[in-house]
């Protein structure tokens, strides 16, 4: 499938009130079916007091009224069905807002009915926290209540009390809450932090990494830490089994984001009656460098198979246009990268706005709406990347007709928006359109044909999907393009840019470029038909310069398919 992450309250305003809503998130849902999305996934919606942005959740069942309400989410639930579109809605089970009712019953006493609904400890021995853990948005993983004389746990903000995921009823109850939106017709949910649900029972200290400096920034102070007693405890997989047998009962899909680096721990989360899938995150963590790409994602390809699903970008993580550069070459390596990640087992995630090329959003910093830009000083937090949809010309960009809740940025043009971009063919948001389209219309991409790495070592990367398809990506390394030597009766299915050419069995590859081919067409008038009057004139252009390559380079190895080097 190819999944599109929805940040609600920066897709589209409905009301004018500044903020996304689930209205203007369901005026979109035929753009996204037209896009080539077979999966929404919407980030929290329901009643919180935002101290993170919805993922403090008070009440788990209904909407927060500045969404809307539960009759609007049943309409957008309604039009997704009827566009081919399935939706995922996500589930936050590590912790909830300090104002969610089990919580306010809990702090009130060490006797409350809900106490063991958290994690609660006594002082450490010095009268502080219990241990060493730190919390991801930095300071300590504890907060002590005065009401109780003990400290409760929080791997997040302290407005996010982490649940005792040890006591049965907190295990029924979120078994119930699922039944309830599948019942309703939720096709799935994306999991928050679904690695994190257990704990150490005897709450070891972590051991440090480095010694610790007098000011750490958020993720800094959490990475200085070998979290090996608070992440991806035992226990935590078994959580998910009854999950899995819930989840099969409605046909639904359980995606985690589990984020966790190596792939065989994540592999144990989507063993059999676990998760379905679970976000491959080491795509969000390389360079535009071959080997980085083919020795991260790799061991993911061959763990996980078909159960990982590769984001390009996230509401959390640095867009791929600006991981990649930035501007108009990091939007051209992010096509490109999003042509190989299409041509791995499993599933694709855009995060809105990818498919315009979008790369961070230049924002001042006292516009800052994230809790670790508000808390952290020095921090710059995630707002560049949750910066609203720019849909068209005018006035904040079509987002809203009111004044947005974080600006669109410095850097957004009436270029950026899709109205611009749907009028230009060789928009990137065409571009992508039409790589989609591609994957979805070649069998080998999407059936679990067996993957063959073709290509790993240098600037070009090359993958084999079932003997039939080949996804080449030239990462580049300043050598100008470079060719493959193919099989006879090849034909060039999608290429990222329009310098990419197929001639007389070499596929010409420019630098930051990527291309899928038919290896075997099964139609071979196909060859040439899909060749628009543009793209001879293209063809024609590339089969001069390849004329031009001296005799030596013409030379191709025995191997059927071989990178070489053309001459500028």
């Amino acid at each position: 499938m190819v999944g599109y992450e929805v940040y609600v309250r920066s897709f589209a305003d409905a009301d004018g009130d500044g903020l996304g809503d689930l209205a203007g998130a369901r005026t979109h849902l035929p753009y996204l079916a037209d896009l080539g999305v077979d999966v929404v996934w919407l980030t929290p919606f329901y009643p919180s007091p935002q101290a993170d942005h919805g993922y403090d959740v008070s009440d788990y069942l209904d909407v927060d009224p500045r969404f809307g309400d539960l009759a609007e989410f049943d309409r957008l639930l309604h039009d997704a069905h009827q566009l081919g579109l399935r939706v995922l809605i996500d589930l936050v089970p590590n912790h909830t807002s300090d104002q969610h009712p089990w919580f306010v019953d809990a702090r009130s006493s060490r006797d409350a009915a809900h106490r063991s609904f958290y994690v609660w400890r006594p002082p450490g021995p010095d009268g502080g926290p219990p241990n060493n853990w730190v919390s991801h948005f930095g300071g300590p993983a504890w907060t002590y209540d005065e009401t109780t004389g003990e400290y409760y746990m929080h791997l997040f903000l302290p407005e996010q009390p982490d649940l005792n995921w040890s006591e049965p009823r907190v295990r029924a109850a979120f078994e119930d809450i699922l039944a309830s939106w599948f019942a309703r017709g939720v096709d799935g949910v994306r999991i928050d932090v679904a690695h994190t649900l257990m704990e150490d029972p005897s709450f070891r200290d972590n051991p440090e990494l480095a010694e610790p400096a007098d000011e750490l920034l958020a993720g800094v102070a959490f990475d200085r830490f070998d979290h090996r007693y608070d992440l991806d405890q035992p226990g935590v997989v078994e959580i998910f089994h009854g999950w899995r047998r819930l989840a099969d009962k409605h046909d639904a899909v359980l995606l985690g984001e589990v984020y966790l680096l190596e792939a065989d721990r994540v592999a144990r989360y989507v063993a059999e009656d676990a998760l379905h899938a679970s976000f491959g995150f080491v795509a969000l963590r390389v360079g535009w460098d071959a080997d980085q790409i083919c020795g991260r994602l790799r061991p993911f390809v061959d763990s996980l198979g078909e159960s990982v699903a590769w984001p390009l970008s996230s509401h959390d993580d640095s867009r791929a246009a600006s991981r990649f550069g930035g501007g108009e070459v990091g939007a051209r390596r992010a096509l490109a990268y999003l042509t190989l990640l299409c041509g791995l087992p499993g599933a694709v995630f855009l995060f809105q706005g990818d498919e315009l090329g979008l790369d961070d959003a230049d924002l001042d910093a006292e516009v800052a709406q994230d809790p670790v830009a508000l808390r952290i000083p020095g921090a710059t937090g995630r707002d560049p990347y949750r910066s609203p949809m720019p849909w068209a010309r005018g006035r904040h960009l079509g987002f809203t007709t009111g004044e947005p809740w974080l600006p669109l940025g410095h850097n957004r043009t009436p270029a950026d928006t899709v109205e611009a971009q749907l009028a230009d063919p060789d928009s990137h948001l065409e571009r992508t359109r039409r790589l989609l389209a591609t994957r979805r219309a070649l069998p080998p991409l999407t059936d679990g044909s067996p993957l063959e790495w073709v290509l790993e070592d240098g600037p070009v990367i090359a993958v084999e999907r079932g003997g039939e398809v080949l996804v080449c990506l030239h990462v580049g390394d300043g050598q100008g393009p470079a060719t493959l030597q193919l099989p006879p009766g090849c034909r060039l299915a999608y290429a990222s840019d329009d310098h990419v050419a197929l001639v007389d069995g070499d596929l010409i590859l420019p630098e930051d470029t990527a291309a899928i081919v038919e290896l075997d067409p099964s139609d071979e008038a196909a060859q040439t038909a899909f060749l628009d009057e543009e793209d001879r004139a293209l063809l024609d252009d590339a089969r001069a310069e390849a004329d031009a390559v001296d005799d030596d380079l013409a030379a191709h190895d025995d191997d059927p398919i071989t990178a070489r080097r053309v001459a500028p």
